[in-house]
């Protein structure tokens, strides 16, 4: 199980040296960024963490630094005149490792003039299981606010005894008290909400129901299940019935990125403010419904901002946070908060952005339905504009945030432990930037690669049937092959 929201068959001197491998690759990735034209000012934590630095680097909270001393890290352009590959020149380096990896379809771009250099079925629809996210963030970024949050609030019930908790969206409400940190980084917390409503219901009776408004999204979500889920991947940890509130995600340990799920998040949520409210007292009765017209607000907790949330869901390959953002791009195209209101938003934001979305087939916007399908090619066109160099094209700004939510080679993420020493694909390490995408006989990546002469290359490649296990390496040894040639 990991992270890719995936169902498969199947002492000081050391702290140094990792501290020093992660800055390595990290130094790395900031060149192959730089080389895009992205402007990065390591001056807050959240930059920092955008790039895997640890908060003391750059002006956080005071710690005492590692030994050795920080480094200076230096913005260095990869070369905007760096040679193009060859087509010649990329089959060679790719069609003889494609052809082991089974119904491989693919596709290689250079984003600077935005053409296709190798390519592999690339019209023919993929299960593509969480390289679906790539989709969802993007329209996310194309159609929300930046700095929209999500907002959870409780408002008075409809007796003087009860509450309401009201559910803004958000599925990162963190259940831990400060400061400690779930796997949402920077989340709102129920404590902040609880410490609200006390200060708000002063003198009122004692709290004995919590009513818990699910209204918006329609049906309430209805089962909070897609077409293609299996439910036993409640307990396994890849989602939890989606609704518009839930602690952590719904997960049952806020700070296991796979831990198990809870199989009605709103009602736990809604129980466990009732038992802060209370302060360990009689626990009161929990209930779905709505919240009186007019209710007073007696709390509220807002989400981090939605690029924030863009790299969680891409980092942690997190299917509930991807569909609460397919719902929130749904919600303002005037399409259904359902899972297929979602689907249809994504596609529709795409094509608006002169993205076509031919061949596209989906159940969620998560990824984990077997139903998904997806061409290789409107992933790499999707990356592309993302990866362009800094021009006239606005989706290239707007897109910018979507390369620094993709997981680094052997850095993080659900690339953590791929890229190894010692393996096939250890020469893309920290150079290979990329969303991983697992299901049983479904496996995919896709991102952006620098050459070792220093082009920025967009690629995706997608495999559907190959043996258990040889999908993931074989995938990193392709993306490997790109860093490591010229391809002339």
């Amino acid at each position: 199980m990991s992270g890719d929201g995936q169902r498969t068959d199947t002492g000081s001197s050391s702290a140094v040296r990792r501290w020093t491998r992660r800055v390595l690759v990290v130094a790395v990735v900031l060149v192959l960024i730089g080389g895009l034209g992205v402007g990065l000012s390591l001056t807050a934590p959240s930059a920092a963490r955008a790039v895997g630095l640890p908060t003391w680097l750059v002006g956080g909270a005071a710690a005492d630094p590692p030994d050795p001393a920080t480094p200076r890290l230096q913005l260095a352009a990869a070369g905007a005149d760096a040679p193009v590959p060859t087509q010649d020149g990329l089959a060679t380096a790719l069609d003889a490792r494609a052809a082991a990896l089974g119904d491989l379809t693919g596709a290689v771009v250079d984003p600077a003039t935005n053409t296709t250099l190798w390519q592999r079925k690339p019209d023919e629809g993929q299960v593509p299981a969480s390289v679906t996210k790539v989709l969802t963030t993007s329209a996310a970024l194309l159609r929300l606010d930046p700095t929209m949050r999500w907002t959870t609030s409780v408002v008075a019930g409809p007796t003087p005894d009860s509450v309401v908790l009201v559910g803004g969206g958000d599925p990162t409400l963190s259940s831990l008290p400060a400061p400690q940190q779930s796997v949402y980084p920077d989340a709102a917390r129920l404590d902040d909400l609880v410490a609200a409503v006390d200060a708000a219901r002063a003198g009122q009776p004692p709290v004995r129901h919590v009513y818990v408004d699910v209204s918006r999204y329609e049906n309430g979500g209805g089962n909070g299940q897609a077409a293609g889920w299996d439910p036993v991947d409640i307990a396994g940890g890849n989602f939890a019935p989606i609704v518009p509130v839930m602690l952590d995600g719904g997960r049952v340990d806020p700070t296991a990125v796979d831990g198990s799920r809870v199989a009605t998040p709103a009602s736990v949520a809604a129980r466990e403010l009732g038992v802060r409210l209370t302060r360990g007292g009689t626990a009161p009765t929990v209930t779905i419904g709505n919240a009186p017209p007019g209710a007073p607000v007696l709390g509220e907790v807002r989400s981090p901002p939605v690029t924030e949330l863009v790299r969680t869901a891409l980092q942690n390959s997190d299917n509930v946070l991807a569909e609460a953002l397919g719902r929130e791009v749904a919600r303002t195209v005037g399409e259904p908060t359902t899972f297929e209101g979602a689907a249809r938003a994504v596609t529709r934001v795409l094509n608006d952005a002169r993205i076509p979305t031919t061949g596209v087939a989906l159940s969620d916007t998560s990824g984990l339905s077997v139903n998904d399908r997806i061409p290789a090619g409107v992933l790499a066109n999707v990356l592309a504009p993302a990866a362009a160099p800094t021009g006239p094209d606005p989706r290239t700004a707007t897109l910018r945030p979507l390369l620094d939510g993709l997981p680094v080679a052997g850095g993080g993420g659900t690339l953590a432990e791929r890229y190894l020493p010692g393996s096939a694909s250890a020469d893309g390490r920290g150079w290979v930037r990329a969303k991983t995408g697992t299901l049983t006989a479904a496996n995919a990546l896709a991102g952006i690669v620098g050459t070792e002469d220093g082009r920025t290359l967009v690629f995706a490649f997608m495999s559907n049937g190959a043996a258990p296990g040889t999908a993931p390496p074989g995938l990193d040894a392709l993306a490997t092959s790109l860093h490591e040639c010229g391809c002339r």
